[in-house]
C-alpha cells in the first residue's frame, strides 16, 4: 500500500505508476534527503514533537540506509515513486512505528524543496571550482604570450594588433564573471523551505531557524507558500550555466579557427583531437565542436523550465517534478565540459609566428598611423581620411603602409617624417596601447595579477 493510499480504493494503474514516479531520476539525491531528515528528527526532538529515543532511532535507521545506498545493497522501488517515499519506507521496515513518525509536520512538497537546494548548493561548489580551474590555465597561456603579437578582429575582419595573452584575458573576464553568478546564485539558494509543509506551515510548534541553522542554511525561506513553489533558484542557476556555456562555446569557436589551416595560430595535442574515418590527413577539434553543441542542450534545459514554470498558480504543482531533470542534465553536461575544455587550452601549442605573420598582413596599423598625425596636429578626422587615402594607395601597388618610402608618405602628407617607422611597427603600436585593459605589457601584467588575486581568494575562502 502506497504511504499516501488512505483515501484510495483501487490500486494505481500500472501505467500511472510509472508516469508519475520520478525514482529513476531523483534516486540521486538519497544524500540530501537523508540528511534534511536527520536535521528535521533532531527538531522534532528538541521541539518535544517527538520522543528522543525515536529520534535515535530514526537517526541510527537513516544512517544505515544511506550506508547501503552507498555500498550498493538497496534497491528502490517505483511503488514508492520517489526518493522520499522510498527511504520513509526502508527506514519504517527496519525501525517500525518510529519511522512513521519522521514525517510529523513536513511534506514532500517542502521535503524535496530542501533536497534539490542542498544538491545544487554543493553541485554549485564543484562547478565553481572547474571554473576557477579554467582560469588557471587561462593564466599560465596568458603568462607565456604577453609578447606574442596577434591581429585583433571586430566582424571577424583583421582590425588592430594585440598580444595573445590579452585575447585569452579577455576570456579570462568572462569566467571571472560566470564564478561570481554562481557565488550569487548560491547566496540567493541558501534559504530553507524546511517547515514549509505542503503550502501553509504547520500546527506543531517547530522551529525552522534550528532546520535552517543545522543544515548550513542563512535562515528559513520567510513565506512557506514561496518555500515550497519558488523554484527560481533552479531557473538562475541554469540561466549562469547558460551564460557560461556561451562564453565557452564562443572561446570553442575561436579555437577551432585558429586550429585550421586558414588560420594556423594554434595546434591541438593528439589526446585532445580526433581523426577522419577516410580522410588520413584530418586533425578534427571535436572537443571544442562538442562543447559548442552542448552549449545548446543547456539552453534547452533553461528553455524547459522557465516554460515549465511560466503557468503555474501557488503552490506546490505535479509540474513542477520536471525541474530535476533539467537541472541535473544541465549540471551534468557543464561538469562534463569544463575539465575537458580546461586540458584541452592547458596542452594546446600556441604558433606566436603565425600569429606574428597574419598581423603584418591587413593594414592592422592604420588606426596607429592615424594617431600618428593627429599627434602631430591634424584633425583626427581628417588623419583617418588620409591614411584610408594611404591605404587605398597601398592596395593598389601591392604594399604595405610600412613599405612606403618615406617620399611616398610625404607625397600624401608632408607630416611624415622618419620616426613613423617606428610608430607603424606591430610591436609599438601594441605596446604604446597602455590605456587601462589595453594589450600593452604593463596593462596585461596587472590584469594577470588581478586574476590571479580572485583565484587566490577563493582558494582560501
Amino acid at each position: 500500500m502506497k504511504l499516501w493510499g488512505g483515501r484510495f480504493r483501487k490500486e494505481t494503474d500500472t501505467l500511472v505508476n510509472d508516469f508519475n514516479s520520478s525514482i529513476q531520476f531523483d534516486s540521486r539525491l538519497y544524500r540530501e534527503d537523508i540528511e534534511g531528515s536527520l536535521a528535521h528528527a533532531a527538531m522534532l526532538a528538541d521541539c518535544g514533537i517527538i520522543s528522543r529515543e525515536d529520534q535515535e532511532k530514526i537517526t541510527q535507521g537513516l544512517q544505515g540506509i544511506l550506508a547501503d545506498i552507498e555500498a550498493g545493497t538497496v534497491s528502490f522501488s517505483t511503488d514508492n515513486e520517489d526518493i522520499h517515499m522510498n527511504v520513509e519506507a526502508l527506514l519504517t521496515q527496519r525501525i517500525g512505528p518510529a519511522g512513521k513518525r519522521l514525517h510529523t509536520a513536513r511534506s514532500r512538497n517542502d521535503q524535496v524543496a530542501v533536497d534539490l537546494r542542498l544538491y545544487l548548493r554543493r553541485e554549485i561548489d564543484e562547478i565553481t571550482s572547474q571554473i576557477l580551474d579554467l582560469i588557471e590555465t587561462v593564466l599560465t597561456q596568458a603568462k607565456r604570450h604577453q609578447a606574442t603579437v596577434m591581429p585583433g578582429y571586430t566582424h571577424l575582419q583583421r582590425a588592430q594588433p594585440i598580444s595573445f595573452a590579452q585575447h585569452l584575458l579577455a576570456y579570462g573576464e568572462q569566467l571571472k564573471r560566470d564564478v561570481t553568478r554562481m557565488e550569487d546564485c548560491k547566496k540567493r539558494m541558501n534559504r530553507c523551505p524546511l517547515g514549509s509543509g505542503a503550502l501553509a506551515g504547520t500546527t506543531y510548534p517547530i522551529d525552522r531557524q534550528q532546520t535552517a541553522r543545522l543544515l548550513g542554511f542563512d535562515g528559513p525561506c520567510s513565506n512557506s507558500l514561496d518555500g515550497v513553489s519558488d523554484r527560481d533558484y533552479a531557473i538562475e542557476l541554469l540561466g549562469g550555466l547558460s551564460i557560461l556555456m556561451m562564453h565557452l562555446s564562443r572561446f570553442a569557436e575561436e579555437i577551432i579557427l585558429w586550429c585550421s589551416w586558414e588560420f594556423k595560430f594554434i595546434e591541438l595535442d593528439d589526446a585532445y583531437s580526433t581523426g577522419s574515418s577516410i580522410m588520413p590527413q584530418k586533425k578534427n577539434p571535436d572537443v571544442a565542436e562538442l562543447v559548442r553543441g552542448k552549449t545548446g542542450r543547456v539552453y534547452g534545459s533553461l528553455m524547459g523550465l522557465l516554460t515549465t514554470m511560466k503557468g503555474l498558480p501557488l503552490a506546490y504543482n505535479k509540474d513542477m517534478q520536471e525541474d530535476k531533470e533539467p537541472v541535473f542534465d544541465a549540471v551534468d553536461t557543464v561538469k562534463m565540459c569544463l575539465p575537458v575544455f580546461t586540458g584541452m587550452l592547458a596542452t594546446m601549442r600556441v604558433l606566436p609566428e603565425n600569429m606574428r605573420q597574419a598581423a603584418g598582413s591587413g593594414f592592422i596599423n592604420a588606426t596607429d598611423c592615424a594617431d600618428y598625425l593627429a599627434k602631430k596636429g591634424m584633425p583626427f578626422r581628417d588623419a583617418y581620411t588620409t591614411v584610408g587615402n594611404l591605404v587605398y594607395y597601398c592596395t593598389q601597388n601591392g604594399k604595405l603602409l610600412e613599405e612606403l618610402c618615406l617620399e611616398e608618405l610625404q607625397g600624401i602628407s608632408p607630416l611624415f617624417e622618419e620616426d613613423v617607422y617606428e610608430a607603424l611597427r606591430l610591436e609599438t603600436c601594441m605596446g604604446q596601447r597602455r590605456s587601462y585593459g589595453g594589450p600593452a605589457l604593463e596593462e596585461t601584467s596587472r590584469q594577470i595579477q588581478e586574476l590571479t588575486d580572485f583565484v587566490k581568494e577563493r582558494a582560501h575562502a
